[in-house]
């Protein structure tokens, strides 16, 4: 072992080796592999020494596994397994939507809302920014859907539950950053529908619209079913006009249109058919001049409404619904408030019944809740009440029905105080009819 420098284990390999093994090997094939060992030696030293030579190895490897294994994938990776959607993970609750005049949307959970007793001094809610005030609201639930109805006759809709939600405190997020919405349109009318994949639902509802030119279109709610990022047309809009209002209805409803100079018109809504989405409408109701513009439309199905009118100045009047005579599409209407420079213009019509409380929003952001059950029935061609005393240079700006907490149903009935603080402020006060009858 020591005359050959042999190592303790390679002399062990050769004392167990079979005495026909060593005789059979061969010089050659032993130098032969020597010198293949030696060369492989040299090699992976190289190899060691050379960053270059190590990255070429790599590459070549990983091309040789791309050849030998390389094919289509086999299995097939997805967002979620099985037919779950999104909105299966979202909780079908019950929210309150809440809009304000300059356009901040947010949803928040109905919870949020405690119940008072009507009269209260309501809570704090909604933060606005200077002239602003909360003027719409919705009680959904987050798989309902919203629709966005702009100035220049475009419908966006987007789900209860993408809209993003807030507070009861907080101010929401601009309904132009929610929708692709161009910089110079302005939405103008909401709603909130159900589901828009029910097909028995979206073939018995309709869109009806009215112009501030008085120009009225009614299309199926079916026509609004296929939702595109840039919106769809809901009406084309004439010179010099814009969609002021839209309303959901049943194909049953009746239809009124007032303006600003007091007059108003009651038609079928039967009378008017379904038309396409491009349609520019037909004519609504006739304007007393070019000064003259709509102010409100009203959709009615039950008859045993009443309908409740707002002059600028704080004066209004309730009338019953029979009042107003059914008259033909188009013509100048009859006389809803006797319009004088005491009342001002008409600015906002609604249908109201007992159970209704009203909310009357100024130009200032004040505002004053009021029972209408406390309003007595008057005739259609009256000045009417002061409902409430305005001094110095404010004026309503929005007049708003809410519900009585008391007998709103479970899932439906807010505290309507989220539209802003009860008011007890000296130049804006409640008048009563005894205070100031002006009926002529």
């Amino acid at each position: 072992m020591t005359r050959f420098s042999l190592s303790d284990i390679q002399s062990r390999a050769i004392v167990e080796m079979r005495l026909r093994q060593l005789t059979g090997l061969e010089q050659d094939k032993l130098r032969a592999e020597y010198e293949d060992i030696m060369k492989l030696i040299q090699e992976l030293k190289a190899l060691l020494d050379s960053k270059e030579l190590r990255m070429e190895l790599i590459k070549t490897e990983l091309n040789e596994i791309r050849d030998k294994y390389g094919d289509d994938r086999r299995s097939t990776i997805e967002y979620a397994g099985g037919d779950v959607s999104i909105e299966d993970l979202i909780a079908d609750e019950n929210v309150v939507i809440t809009i304000s005049h300059a356009g901040y949307i947010k949803r928040t959970n109905l919870s949020e809302y405690k119940t008072q007793n009507r009269g209260g001094v309501g809570q704090k809610s909604a933060g606005t920014r200077d002239q602003d005030f909360l003027e719409h609201m919705y009680v959904a639930t987050n798989h309902q859907y919203m629709m966005f109805f702009t100035q220049k006759g475009k419908c966006f809709w987007m789900r209860v539950y993408e809209i993003p939600e807030g507070s009861k405190t907080s101010k929401g997020r601009a309904i132009q950053n929610l929708i692709n919405i161009e910089s110079d349109d302005k939405v103008k009318a909401f709603i909130c529908t159900k589901d828009l994949k029910d097909t028995e639902y979206i073939n018995n509802h309709y869109v009806i619209m009215v112009t501030k030119q008085g120009i009225v279109k009614k299309t199926s709610l079916e026509q609004y079913s296929r939702p595109r990022v840039n919106g769809v047309a809901a009406i084309t809009i004439r010179e010099d006009d814009e969609l002021f209002e839209a309303k959901l209805t049943n194909g049953e409803s009746q239809i009124l249109v007032a303006v600003k100079s007091g007059k108003l018109v009651r038609f079928e809504e039967g009378k008017t058919r379904p038309m396409g989405r491009t349609a520019s409408g037909v004519r609504g109701i006739t304007l007393a001049d070019e000064q003259d513009e709509v102010i409100g439309m009203v959709s009615v199905n039950d008859m045993s409404s009443e309908i409740l009118v707002v002059a600028e100045n704080g004066y209004g009047k309730r009338s019953s619904l029979d009042e107003y005579r059914i008259t033909n599409r188009g013509g100048k209407g009859v006389k809803t408030l006797n319009i004088t420079e005491k009342t001002g213009k008409l600015v906002s019509i609604n249908n109201v019944t007992d159970a209704d409380d009203l909310m009357i929003i100024n130009k200032s952001g004040l505002t004053i809740r009021m029972d209408v059950a406390d309003l007595r029935v008057m005739g259609r061609a009256t000045q009417g009440v002061r409902l409430i005393n305005i001094k110095g240079n404010d004026s309503i700006a929005a007049v708003t029905k809410v519900m009585k907490e008391e007998e709103a149903p479970e899932g439906e009935g807010l505290e309507e105080e989220v539209m802003e603080d009860a008011v007890t402020d000296t130049d804006t006060t409640v008048a009563t009819e005894s205070e100031e009858p002006t009926e002529e």
